[in-house]
């Protein structure tokens, strides 16, 4: 057999959908409506005009300068597009950042330096699709405790199996996808009181910018904690692919080896020049993931009213349901009428549609077009 049995055990992840039948507004990907700031592409400009033989040249494998304007943005902003000034401080340094070709690289790098085969990793039974894919393909056992009935983490469950079993590690996303439901920050400190000091804890972040806190505050007090981040999301990067690691310094180190033997030049140059404007232009970012979430807002209260049922989202997107339809019917409904959501087919959403908040003007024709539903 030319192809291995470890190759066809694996079950890929499913990205959205991108049809070609007609044209859709798409959203189904958890994508920012809003384009990057324009100090992004003038920035590129301007660093190809200068250096006309970058293309030709390797870019710096460790992203030094990037990772000077992650940690100066990250400080500068509190930890996140959303915080307040009554926000806690933080102290992030460069050497606590690792930076890879979008969060789902470094999540895989994470995968593979902190998790192992010999116990399971816990996480629970629906957030990132993701998780299970690197866990097959790592051949790491993944302990899946399913949520509450409310969707939110049953925590409690996934410290007594922690606490009372040898595991690899733990990992969910906060806020959590597809639910958009989040942990406090409290929640997750009383997490990490408990749990083994000697086994990484993960704490991915993907949708933290629409949200009310971040985790990285507790990274001086927990060695053992790792925050993933991507600027996919509110960074209007999804084209880009740009994602980083925040934790302490012998655990980023432990990323770069696996790194170095793997792709020693995992982010190209652009990307880092573009990466670098970004995060010197926090103040549009900011005011676009105002706007998403003031378009959230409008959303679920207009759903509300014609009868849906919505979680109080915590991210860029809408988990909701409308009774009398099945999730697949809704999904199918809304795509007859030029829109793309998300549909899953496991048993505690699949009747539910996952909705990415797009513009104010997409939202507003979307709010129209379900009104006879």
């Amino acid at each position: 057999m030319m192809i291995s049995k470890r190759v066809l055990s694996l079950n890929p992840y499913v990205p959205g959908e991108q049809p070609k039948d007609r044209p859709y507004i798409k959203i189904n990907a958890n994508e920012n409506p809003y384009p990057p700031s324009k100090k992004v592409f003038a920035a590129i400009k301007k660093y190809l005009k200068k250096n006309k033989k970058s293309l030709a040249r390797y870019p710096d494998p460790e992203s030094h300068a990037l990772k000077g304007a992650i940690a100066k943005m990250l400080n500068e902003t509190r930890g996140f597009l959303s915080a307040t000034e009554m926000s806690p401080q933080l102290e992030i340094k460069p050497e606590m950042i690792f930076c890879g070709n979008g969060s789902d690289e470094v999540l895989s790098f994470v995968y593979y330096a902190f998790f192992g085969s010999d116990h399971p990793l816990v996480a629970p039974e629906y957030t990132y699709s993701f998780y299970p894919v690197y866990a097959s393909y790592y051949d790491i056992e993944l302990k899946k405790i399913p949520l509450k009935e409310d969707f939110h983490l049953d925590t409690k469950t996934m410290l007594e199996f922690a606490q009372n079993n040898a595991v690899s590690g733990m990992i969910f996303a906060n806020p959590n996808a597809p639910t958009s439901l989040a942990l406090s920050t409290d929640e997750i400190r009383s997490m990490l009181l408990v749990y083994p000091k000697e086994k990484v804890f993960v704490v991915d972040e993907a949708y933290v910018d629409f949200s009310d806190e971040t985790a990285l505050t507790l990274l001086a007090e927990f060695r053992n904690l790792v925050i993933i981040r991507t600027f996919s999301k509110s960074f209007s990067f999804a084209g880009m692919r740009l994602g980083y690691a925040v934790a302490n310094p012998n655990l980023i180190e432990a990323l770069t080896r696996v790194k170095n033997s793997f792709n020693h030049f995992p982010v190209d140059c652009i990307t880092q020049e573009a990466g670098i404007a970004s995060c010197e232009d926090v103040g549009y970012y900011k005011e676009t993931a105002m706007r998403i979430k003031n378009t959230r807002q409008v959303c679920v209260e207009k759903m509300r009213e014609l009868g849906w049922f919505c979680f109080s989202s915590k991210t860029n997107f809408i988990l909701a349901k409308k009774e009398g339809y099945a999730g697949k019917d809704l999904y199918e409904k809304i795509k007859s009428k030029g829109f793309l959501v998300r549909h899953f087919a496991s048993p505690l959403v699949q009747d539910y549609v996952r909705i990415t908040v797009g513009s104010e003007k997409e939202m507003a024709v979307f709010l129209e077009l379900i009104k006879d539903f």
